[in-house]
């Protein structure tokens, strides 16, 4: 199976302290590292990063790792990064061959977790998104800037950063059918360029689903809070090979 790992953007909120976020370590290690590395410890040989700031800084890297870890990687340069999320989604379309799985490149999280959601069995269309229905004084969230899902009966009615109404956050774990490229586009055209944008569509047609996450740990590590927690919370979890 292969993983698609989202890492175009600029980062700005820690930019003062690490020029390329993905690059950022954590305990040592670069978060892109330890996503692969949590990834390969799973099962994934086979990844497809998006890049877009400083791109040949991340692609060097990337291959760097793939090479010491015995892993395969391609590096794919969205010139579009500035626009939304879904673009760099998008860009991955013609080296992606079948199901996959989907992460971002500053979520870090329990290996258990893409576990469980790779033994999904998706069908037809299907989406399936990993997400915790923690959402009172959930320990590690930003709530001004988490996505939010609302979900009824396992079924994802809507998605969003500014839903008022909703019942679990988006962890950033993704089992994917190619269908999301199509919606994806539908979504463009309706003028959302966004990645929520692709699942609304989905959700519209039934096809976008939520796995709970059960609990599990998963950080969105995009600020000096968030990065200081990732960090003493994976102080005694190195990366797996």
């Amino acid at each position: 199976m292969q993983c698609l790992i989202i890492a175009a953007g600029q980062g700005s909120r820690l930019a003062h302290r690490f020029p390329l976020k993905p690059l950022a370590p954590v305990v040592g290690t670069p978060l892109i590292e330890r996503i692969m590395a949590l990834a390969a410890g799973q099962g994934i040989r086979e990844f497809v990063v998006i890049g877009g700031y400083r791109c040949p800084e991340l692609e060097h890297f990337v291959r760097d790792v793939a090479a010491r870890r015995e892993l395969s990687a391609t590096v794919i340069d969205n010139p579009e990064w500035r626009r939304e999320n879904g673009y760099s989604v998008l860009a991955a379309r013609h080296v992606i061959r079948g199901d996959f799985v989907m992460l971002m490149s500053d979520h870090l999280f329990d290996g258990r977790l893409l576990g469980a959601a790779m033994a999904f069995t998706v069908g037809g269309n299907q989406v399936w998104l990993a997400v915790d229905y923690r959402v009172t004084d959930h320990p590690h969230v930003d709530l001004d800037d988490v996505t939010k899902v609302l979900v009824r009966e396992g079924h994802i009615v809507d998605i969003g950063k500014r839903l008022a109404e909703y019942n679990a956050f988006d962890t950033g774990i993704f089992r994917c059918t190619p269908a999301l490229f199509a919606a994806l586009e539908e979504s463009m055209s309706r003028g959302d360029g966004s990645l929520s944008g692709g699942i609304r569509v989905l959700a519209e047609k039934g096809d976008a689903l939520a796995l709970d996450s059960g609990g599990r740990f998963w950080i969105d590590v995009d600020d000096e809070r968030a990065f200081a927690l990732a960090e003493n919370l994976c102080a005694d979890a190195p990366p797996r090979s």
